[in-house]
């Protein structure tokens, strides 16, 4: 599933090319996403709206529209929000097409309909149900050891599913979250309850490092990812631990092992993380 740096790199690679520009029209050709989309509010509330700017919230990518509305996009499990040529031929699978004044269109794609089309106020946007929930944004200032140490106070269940948790802090699904507490030296199923302030620090640092990688990298592809130039990324390729199972650490030779925590399988380095 695409995480917070495949939507970053995706608004970023978006950015410079539909800024000003404008929604003529909508198809929607297929409604049945993960929340059906009403076709019909779509329409009304993005066509003929300039594109004013880009954001993020989490894995959600936000255009917010003139005139107050923001159009918000999820990519589920393998969706593809990608600008071509207008009359680029209709992919399989392409269930909404936005239609640009400067011919061209931005289509999703997405196999398996677990993404998201929604529209909202955009000054509203911390009450729209979408968003209520979501933690603290990790590349953002003032993020920290003490913000994961406070939202820890009283839990005490395994960092790995802490670290993912998205009330917590948005962005580090399953690999993110692996190759952060690696570098930190941090077991995945250490209790929360049992991390010093100095790891807390330690675990934050890595976190932001990985992200922040993971984003200058294009992201992570593994099956479906691409930005919004249908290019894909190449974090894979720096990855440590995630999905490495049976091969030796590359810091201290010991074989990578895998658990499975909550449904997913969880990769670390015995020697590395105590």
């Amino acid at each position: 599933m695409p995480e917070l740096p495949e939507i970053e790199v995706l608004r970023r690679s978006l950015e410079p090319f539909v800024i000003g520009d404008r929604i003529e029209r909508v198809e929607v050709r297929d409604p049945r996403l993960r929340e059906p989309i009403n076709a019909r509010e779509l329409v009304r509330r993005v066509s003929g709206r300039r594109i004013d700017r880009l954001d993020r919230r989490g894995k959600y990518l936000l255009l917010d529209l003139e005139g107050g509305w923001t159009l918000g996009i999820h990519l589920g499990m393998s969706g593809r929000f990608t600008l071509v040529p207008e009359d680029e031929p209709m992919e399989p699978h392409e269930h909404v097409a936005f239609f640009l004044a400067s011919g061209r269109k931005l289509r999703l794609r997405d196999p398996r309909r677990f993404g998201l089309v929604f529209t909202y106020k955009t000054a509203e946007r911390d009450d729209d149900p979408h968003f209520a929930h979501l933690g603290v944004e990790p590349l953002e200032p003032g993020f920290s050891g003490s913000t994961l140490r406070a939202a820890a106070q009283g839990r005490r269940g395994p960092v790995k599913g802490f670290v993912m948790d998205g009330t917590v802090m948005v962005g580090a699904g399953n690999i993110y979250a692996a190759e952060a507490l690696f570098r930190a030296g941090i077991h995945p199923l250490r209790s929360v309850a049992r991390i010093s302030a100095k790891r807390w620090d330690r675990l934050a640092e890595n976190l932001v490092e990985v992200l922040s990688q993971a984003v200058s990298e294009g992201g992570t592809t593994l099956n479906d990812f691409a930005d919004g130039e249908g290019r894909s990324g190449y974090f894979q390729v720096s990855l440590s631990v995630y999905g490495r199972e049976g091969e030796p650490c590359g810091q201290c030779g010991k074989i990578i092992r895998r658990v499975v925590l909550g449904n997913r399988s969880t990769f670390f380095c015995a020697g590395c993380q105590r």
